[in-house]
């Protein structure tokens, strides 16, 4: 009978065999290839990590990152580390030291156009807080925000001055706006959870979660404080954070959880409307909140509060009524995404528990995994992200090339 991590590396290479060739971005669209998301650049970060960590050959990476980065690549005010120059940008660092030499122009330019862009976004978004203004989630999460610019200048330029604004920004990003917005966290978002105006959240509404909420800022700070890198009221800064998670954190007999977003009448009634956990995803669930929680315990070096979100995380994906709620296997709210995280998480743990966690989560995952059969291929909710998680699980170790540094877990 295969083992799980026999059965992942024979899956792995299925995908990488139904992901081998780029095709042709639709005509009226073609700026998609440079989506880290859908397009070409998230897929090449399957095929770059088969040659760094497996040795496979370096032509499908090359195939594939020369598809993405043909053409016009952006660098516009809407680009993010998910679209445009900084995913391109990202995508690079992830290139083994053996072949950076191909890429060495591109890389150097494109750093340029990013660290402008940086500073372009970080003045818009203090001119708004300055003229007390709600943000949206393009301002500041990692999808669309600075947290996701703040984590390609923390590979690429860690002690830089673009990086040092974005760490300040996110500081300010944790005070109360004042005035009429002075109950409101300074996070508060103007739209709804689907960026639209709702007669469900008048007045906007706060959001949890890793991908678009206050949980992807606290993976940023706590990932650049464990490593030296601060700004003023950095620590405070993570303590709000923190303290907000602890303000709405929910209790069942299966443990902890959060709830995906909050209300100005859940604000009010101090509760949430959410009655039980939605699945325990890396991009809204407890999955994504308990790894930002024992980052931002570990770089503060509060052992207690580790340990919390440590139980939090070990309970979370041990629940089979929870993980009932996982019905794919992509990484943004899949069991690539749960696993990633996990083995992530574990590899940092004081709780022995969480060791057993890869081994707990890696059979239902590979058993789940049916390459060819999703008629999505990208990396956040496709073939090449499974495919990603797939090679951690088939070589039991972390990845060479740090591609899940995009989702602000390792």
């Amino acid at each position: 009978m295969s083992t799980p991590p026999a059965t992942a590396a024979a899956l792995t290479e299925q995908y990488a065999g139904h992901l081998a060739h780029p095709s042709p971005p639709p005509r009226d669209e073609p700026w998609t290839v440079q989506s880290l998301a859908d397009g070409a650049t998230g897929i090449s970060l399957l095929h770059i990590e088969l040659a760094g960590q497996h040795g496979s050959s370096w032509r499908p990476a090359h195939r594939w990152i020369t598809a993405a980065a043909t053409g016009h690549i952006s660098a516009a005010d809407t680009t993010s580390l998910f679209l445009g120059a900084p995913a391109v940008g990202f995508l690079l660092t992830t290139v083994p030291q053996p072949y950076q030499h191909l890429y060495d122009s591109a890389r150097t330019t494109l750093h340029q156009h990013i660290t402008a862009l940086a500073h372009r976004r970080v003045d818009t978004a203090l001119t708004r807080i300055s003229n007390r203004d709600l943000p949206t989630f393009a301002e500041y999460d990692l999808l669309h925000g600075l947290t996701g610019i703040g984590a390609y200048l923390l590979r690429t330029d860690p002690h830089g001055t673009a990086l040092q604004r974005v760490l300040r920004y996110l500081v300010a990003l944790t005070r109360p706006l004042g005035r009429e917005s002075r109950d409101l966290p300074g996070w508060w978002v103007r739209h709804d959870p689907a960026r639209s105006q709702s007669p469900h959240f008048p007045g906007g509404h706060g959001n949890f979660g890793a991908a678009h909420g206050i949980t992807g800022p606290l993976l940023l700070l706590a990932q650049t404080l464990r490593r030296g890198i601060t700004a003023d009221g950095h620590r405070e800064a993570i303590w709000t954070i923190c303290e907000h998670l602890n303000a709405w954190c929910q209790y069942r007999p299966t443990g902890p959880w959060w709830p995906e977003h909050i209300s100005r009448r859940d604000l009010e009634r101090q509760r949430p409307h959410h009655s039980a956990p939605a699945r325990p995803s890396w991009c809204y669930g407890t999955t994504g909140i308990a790894r930002a929680g024992q980052l931002a315990a570990i770089a503060l070096g509060v052992p207690d509060l580790q340990a919390f979100y440590e139980d939090a995380l070990y309970r979370a994906l041990t629940d089979p009524v929870q993980l009932a709620h996982i019905t794919d296997t992509g990484l943004c709210h899949g069991w690539a995404g749960i696993y990633q995280t996990a083995t992530r998480a574990s590899a940092d743990a004081r709780d022995p528990r969480l060791q057993t966690l890869p081994q707990h989560l890696g059979g239902p995952f590979s058993a789940l995994s049916s390459p060819g059969t999703a008629p999505v291929t990208g990396l956040l909710n496709g073939m090449a992200g499974t495919a990603l998680a797939l090679t951690t699980l088939a070589s039991q170790q972390a990845p060479t090339t740090g591609w899940d540094a995009c989702l602000l877990i390792n």
